[in-house]
């Protein structure tokens, strides 16, 4: 039994006017993968429902999931991707060339997972230390030489990690922002790490390719907000901090990395700000008709999806999956596919072998 809470407004501007998108139904935990006398027993499973906030324009789930059973012990490792690797690469060295980063100088990652990241920044001679509750990973990190303290951040950990590490030139937080139910204890803890002219970068999924490119797959109880860069300005304002540059990322069906400093701190806007907050306008995404027309094509696009896969079966092919990523356990949760039509997902992380998927 999970005791998930339904939210009673939205976890950016508390409003109570919260509009339906798309109900998933009762589904299990996407990285909840099963041992096999685990299948014995009823699974857990909690509701999913996506809901937009038209005061602010946060779409998010109406249902807060205990982080101690999604994070407390992870499948998800992000040096099993080739392409967060590569991408950590790149980002490490775009940062540390941006902000002229030496050996001085601290990168403080929150949620830093198996230490892929900082271990980039590393290479590169830059202090850095890792925040990541989930036990497994960060024994792997600290295994791995990446120096890492295994709390969950946020407003109330921050002292103790800025007391163990000095302040930050950069913090870091990539692909957390979404899991996290207190969005401005988060970000507030951010700020109070920060040197005086430091930056916090938060990188996510960009709500703008979500809604254009009908990624409805990537709903599941870890993901609670899907963030537009309009949202994360009046988050970031409401917790110390201003929005100074966007830049888009082509990673998880369309990231953005957001770059903020302590509200009257030393950079100026870059322009990219201003031009995607007018992107993000044009699409109306504030509205409930255009979610409305999304939840149309995300019913249709399950039925074509399931007739397919039924054809197959019927000519007498065998599909099955490749790569066992939450986006395909939610997928398949909400097509309602079992063995029957996909026999079994091979996947590279060892974290998920031998074991059987979600619902």
């Amino acid at each position: 039994m999970i005791e998930s809470k339904r939210i009673s407004g939205c976890r950016v501007c508390g409003s109570a006017a919260l509009s339906p998108v798309l109900d998933y139904g009762r589904t299990a935990l996407a990285n909840r993968f099963l041992r096999a006398d685990q299948l014995k027993s009823p699974e857990p499973t909690v509701p999913l429902r996506l809901v937009l906030c038209p005061d602010c324009g946060l779409v998010q789930i109406d249902e807060n999931v205990p982080p101690k059973e999604l994070f407390q012990n992870y499948v998800y490792v992000t040096g099993t991707s080739d392409q967060a690797v590569r991408h950590a690469d790149r980002l490490a060295k775009g940062i540390v060339e941006r902000y002229q980063l030496g050996p001085t100088d601290l990168v403080l990652e929150a949620a830093s997972n198996d230490g892929t990241v900082l271990k980039a920044f590393s290479k590169l001679g830059v202090r850095t230390l890792g925040v990541e509750p989930a036990l497994n990973l960060a024994a792997e990190a600290a295994g791995d030489g990446v120096d890492t303290v295994s709390v969950y951040f946020g407003e109330h950990s921050a002292g103790y990690v800025k007391e163990r590490s000095g302040p930050a030139a950069v913090f870091l937080a990539r692909h957390v922002l979404a899991h996290v139910p207190d969005l401005h204890g988060f970000l507030r803890g951010a700020a109070s790490c920060l040197a005086e002219d430091g930056v916090a970068m938060v990188e996510c999924p960009h709500l703008l390719p979500f809604y254009q490119n009908l990624e409805f797959d990537t709903v599941y109880h870890e993901h609670m907000c899907y963030f537009s860069a309009t949202v994360l300005k009046t988050l970031g304002g409401l917790c110390g901090l201003e929005l100074i540059d966007v830049e888009d990322v082509d990673l998880h069906g369309g990231s953005i990395l957001s770059t903020f400093q302590p509200i009257g701190g030393p950079r100026f806007a870059t322009p990219a700000v201003e031009e995607m907050l007018e992107r993000e306008a044009e699409a109306g995404l504030v509205k409930p008709e255009p979610w409305a027309a999304f939840a149309r094509l995300a019913q249709s696009a399950k039925m074509q999806l399931l007739a397919e896969l039924r054809r197959l079966k019927l000519a007498g092919q065998k599909v099955v999956g490749y790569g066992a990523a939450a986006k395909g356990m939610s997928l398949l949760s909400y097509l309602g596919v079992g063995p029957e039509l996909l026999p079994y997902i091979v996947d590279k992380n060892p974290y998920k072998q031998g074991l059987y998927t979600p619902g």
